[in-house]
């Protein structure tokens, strides 16, 4: 089956989400011009990391995001790996990650396991511990966030299970663009699978970022990449070929799990 996907690589605001979310609608409408299946937005994408003033931006249950995806996903007929946000609830903010199908419904939420230190995450947001397996028209994916992907053995617990396509979403810096499109060529080939890796563009008080927003096929092969601006990135994807490098080259089958830890 093939399809269509496309990458929202938004230049995020800095604590801004009524902004954001007028950026964000205005990227919508552009890029349904190619009639993709998915759209993905960035980490973070209502707030960028502003993290000191979580109280005051965060989205309460996410609620005003998911009525905004859910309102976009019905009038444009498309599935979202809507990126995640900063996402208020009982127990703190978490990072979540939010999948809404084309009808509107809210099939899944992610919240970041992996916190990254460098970035102050672990002092203002709460760890997640599910995983971020979805189903989609038939189809297992999983769902990431950022740090994430440096945790090889996090990606291949979803795999395992037999996703085939990982969808990132990310505030990446700039600094270690090479480590994001390295990271993600492996992540694609020892899992062989699909990479769709949706990154933000810009800068913010503290961090310039990497942009670069790649599609990636099951052998590594860099489909359709982005560069540093704002951008719309799309690409078709055939996730026949995973089976189909699955069966040639049947590394899931040959695992030693037993052996590993």
């Amino acid at each position: 089956m093939k399809i269509k996907v496309s990458c929202l690589q938004m230049d995020i605001a800095f604590g801004d989400p009524v902004r954001n979310y007028q950026s964000a609608e205005k990227l919508i409408e552009k890029a349904m011009e190619k009639h993709p299946d998915i759209l993905v937005l960035p980490e973070l994408w209502t707030t960028g990391y502003d993290l000191t003033r979580l109280d005051e931006i965060a989205d309460q249950h996410a609620m005003q995001t998911i009525t905004f995806l859910q309102a976009a996903a019905k009038k444009h007929k498309v599935h979202f790996v809507g990126g995640s946000v900063a996402n208020r609830g009982e127990k703190g903010v978490s990072n979540t990650l939010l999948i809404i199908t084309k009808e509107g419904e809210v099939i899944h939420q992610y919240d970041k396991l992996h916190l990254f230190k460098l970035m102050d995450e672990h002092l203002f947001l709460e760890a997640g511990s599910k995983k971020g397996l979805f189903q989609v028209e038939d189809h297992l994916f999983a769902g990431v966030i950022c740090y994430d992907i440096r945790f090889p053995e996090w990606i291949r617990a979803h795999t395992s299970e037999g996703a085939v396509a990982l969808f990132v979403v990310a505030e990446w810096p700039a600094a270690r663009l090479q480590h994001w499109r390295t990271l993600l060529i492996a992540r694609a080939i020892e899992n062989q699978c699909y990479v769709i890796a949706c990154n933000r563009s810009g800068s913010d008080p503290n961090n310039q970022f990497a942009g670069h927003s790649l599609i990636i096929d099951p052998w590594g092969e860099i489909i359709a990449e982005a560069g540093e601006q704002e951008d719309i990135l799309s690409a078709e994807i055939n996730l026949e070929l995973v089976k189909e490098i699955r069966k040639q080259i049947p590394i899931f089958e040959d695992r030693k799990p037993n052996s590993y830890y």
